[in-house]
């Protein structure tokens, strides 16, 4: 028995330190996979990629074309796709597949797919590997930035296949038997992209071939073809295979040409190996996910961080490659031209701008500055910044919301000083000029009416007009704190100004946020349980909370903190109660809330997931630690239903990563994190200067998540914030966790974070 005991401690022990040592073991890639049009637990899809891959590979169960690309619940796969997808809700560009078969020969995509099980399926972020039942087929792929290595083992066979599936919407392929090579090109897209558009890929055999065919459009198969050019093509080539046989294809793609394609390949794969490629991926995934160390009891928490904090390292891709020089250049996704220089792609600014960038800013400051770069290279090459690109604009979402992501980088020192002034140019275009935008998205809808009225009116044919004028508002502000460090004191002025036009649609009647018609009436009939119309993919008692800036001067104009908090918690309390008229049927977001039994709260969209943390502008601090330890342990989870709603570029995961943590960035530009309750017992943060930050919980568990006192680096801390410079300078904040409010601590008004109308910094 004693031995028995002290052989069960060793091995959890010995667990314990390999998984903190080996952080992607605890990740779970189809977190987020069991969703559909109608209900999102994630909308997310198992991706095989290194951190911001120009590529990313998923297995593919739907059919081409079809945005849900891996569901959960499917039985067959139809290959191994290289996707570039950000969302469902924006499809894919550029996809091409790998599929294997055996026996009679079947390429058509709804025939030669597999039934699969998940107990034959591994998917971690550096290696996929699944059993292609049909074939008798393990299939393997291990990811580097450009490029991929396959593994097929095969059984005993004289009919054994690779499909290389070209897809639809313009491709071509070409088989060169005597290089064991297929090269070719895959142009489909869903939009923003230039005309002369494609993704040119090579893959490279180890393995002679004895079979090769193409084929054309409508599945037309070209026998003993090597070479095919039309809307939907696609190559196959067969050999005969031994019990056990491997057959190894390398595979890389470049949006510049052919040429740079086979480069990216030898750069990146070269003569190496499966093992060596899956290994280095693994190594890389360690060193990202191994900067923040995470302890707890619970491996379940555990998983989930992981799994979250592999999502918030995956967007915004590189969209740039490094030539024969060792340059770095990039195809333009907005003029076309092969042009020097950083490139970035694939997010919605809409989500991200909230927590993504700015952890980017606390953990990845370098990552940042190039982040910047290619923003300031969007500019330059199509006149605009990026609100949605994928890869180049598209009319998706609203707001100016890459003003506060560039002015939060610039305010934290990462932006480069070549940079500056073209980005800061760049956001003041955004605020001046609404004409020549590229989509509707980009720039600011209704710019004119909000720079006349100080908002935009319900009644002009401008769709979700308040939800505008709040986030325009917000991101004046973070142009005035840029344009302040700039010395630019006439800006200064004008956005500090233009930052308090939340003021100009807030009806005192109702202690809401409400749509304002342009003679200044307000929208009337007034439904604050109506989803869309004045408001973007939420309600009133959504958005009402969307004055980042000055969560002080709300409070002001709702009467006091008393009529705050209480509004507050009228939405957790009230039935998850709706209107849809303005859409036609119940959108996915509706019913996420409704189901949660949390009440109007709508955590699994992005415009309230700060709102829990507003009770500590307000005295109320035990509230927030309440509610956040509720999400984080009811909303989310290492499962494929594991997510409250849409992830979202990694937005959604961002929130659980911060929360977890213990506080969360209200307001990007300003210097301070909102605190929460910590879910671990102990967290420490790897900084890239070197620096460590701790953050110890102690007396930590599912009933103590109320913060009793809090110390920073051995001083009481009787604040509701960090600073960010704290933080950077490394330390240690130790909380006792205790099962009653404490409903003295960090209650006056000196412990609120920053707000406009108190200027606290």
């Amino acid at each position: 028995m004693r031995n028995r005991l002290v052989f069960l401690v060793l091995f959890i022990f010995v667990q314990g330190t390999s998984g903190q040592n080996n952080p992607v073991e605890y990740v779970n890639t189809r977190m987020g996979t069991d969703s559909e049009f109608n209900l999102s637990n994630g909308n997310t899809y198992p991706a095989i990629a290194l951190p911001w891959g120009m590529n990313f590979w998923t297995p593919q169960t739907a059919e081409m074309g079809d945005g849900w690309t891996y569901k959960y619940d499917d039985y067959k796969i139809r290959g191994i796709k290289q996707t570039h997808q950000p969302s469902p809700w924006l499809n894919d560009y550029a996809a091409f597949s790998l599929m294997a078969v055996t026996g009679e020969l079947k390429f058509k995509e709804e025939e030669r797919a597999s039934w699969f099980s998940h107990k034959a399926e591994t998917a971690k972020p550096h290696h996929y590997s699944v059993y292609l039942a049909d074939y008798d087929v393990i299939a393997e792929v291990a990811p580097t930035e450009r490029a991929a290595h396959f593994k097929f083992t095969f059984p005993d066979s004289d009919s054994s296949y690779v499909v290389l599936d070209a897809f639809n919407k313009g491709s071509m392929v070409k088989i060169i038997p005597e290089e064991r090579k297929i090269i070719g090109y895959a142009r489909n897209n869903h939009g923003g992209v230039p005309e002369n558009f494609h993704n040119y890929f090579v893959a490279e055999f180890d393995k002679d071939f004895e079979v090769s065919h193409t084929w054309k459009d409508e599945w037309e198969l070209q026998q003993n073809s090597k070479e095919a050019e039309a809307d939907h093509v696609g190559a196959i080539i067969g050999f005969k295979t031994k019990k056990g046989e491997e057959v190894n294809v390398k595979v890389a793609s470049s949006f510049i040409s052919a040429e740079q394609a086979q480069l990216n390949l030898d750069s990146e794969i070269g003569e190496s190996d499966f093992e060596q490629v899956k290994t280095n991926a693994e190594k890389i995934w360690n060193q990202e996910l191994g900067r923040i160390k995470v302890e707890g009891e619970n491996t379940d928490h555990i998983k989930t961080f992981y799994s979250s904090l592999y999502r918030v390292l995956l967007f915004p891709r590189k969209f740039y490659e490094i030539n024969k020089e060792g340059e770095r250049v990039h195809c333009s996704p907005y003029n076309g031209k092969v042009l020097p220089g950083y490139m970035f792609t694939d997010n919605g600014f809409w989500d991200t701008f909230r927590a993504v960038f700015p952890f980017f800013n606390l953990m990845y400051p370098e990552l940042n500055r190039k982040i910047m770069a290619g923003l300031a290279n969007t500019y330059k090459e199509s006149g605009w910044l990026p609100e949605w690109a994928s890869p180049g604009h598209r009319d998706v979402m609203i707001g100016s919301n890459s003003a506060p992501i560039i002015a939060d980088a610039y305010l934290k020192g990462n932006v480069y000083p070549e940079d500056v002034e073209v980005l800061f140019e760049a956001v003041l275009k955004n605020a001046n000029v609404e004409e020549g935008r590229p989509e509707a998205s980009v720039g600011r809808e209704g710019l004119d009416y909000y720079n006349e009225l100080g908002y935009v009116p319900y009644n002009v044919g401008i769709n979700e007009n308040a939800a505008r004028t709040l986030e325009y508002a917000y991101a004046d502000w973070t142009i005035a704190k840029m344009a302040e460090d700039l010395d630019r004191r006439k800006e200064v002025k004008r956005f500090n100004q233009q930052a308090l036009n939340y003021k100009k649609i807030f009806d005192s009647s109702t202690n809401l946020m409400r749509g304002k018609n342009e003679d200044g009436s307000f929208q009337e009939p007034f439904n604050p349980l109506k989803w869309g119309d004045a408001f973007t993919e939420g309600n009133s008692l959504h958005y009402t909370w969307s004055v980042f800036q000055d969560i002080e001067g709300l409070i002001n104009l709702m009467g006091g903190n008393e009529e705050f908090t209480a509004k507050l918690d009228e939405v957790f309390e009230m039935p998850p109660e709706f209107d849809d008229s303005y859409y036609g049927f119940t959108i996915h977001e509706i019913r996420e809330m409704q189901i949660v039994n949390m009440g109007n709260y709508a955590h699994g969209n992005q415009p309230i997931q700060h709102m829990i943390y507003l009770y500590n502008y307000a005295g109320e601090p035990w509230k927030t630690q309440q509610r956040i330890r509720e999400v984080l342990t009811k909303l989310y989870a290492p499962t494929p239903d594991g997510y409250p709603g849409d992830e979202d570029n990694g937005q959604t995961s961002a929130w659980y990563v911060f929360s977890s943590l213990g506080f969360y960035p209200v307001t990007p530009g300003a210097d301070q994190y909102v605190m929460g309750s910590p879910i671990f017992d102990k967290a420490t943060l790897k900084l890239q200067d070197g620096n460590e930050f701790e953050i110890i919980a102690k007396n930590n568990s599912e009933e103590n998540f109320y913060i009793k006192e809090a110390e920073l680096n051995g001083t009481s801390w009787d604040k509701t914030y960090l600073n960010y410079q704290d933080i950077q300078k490394g330390g240690r904040l130790q909380l006792e966790m205790t099962n009653s409010p404490n409903k003295k601590r960090a209650t006056g008004e000196e412990a609120f974070p920053f707000s406009m109308s108190s200027d606290k910094k």
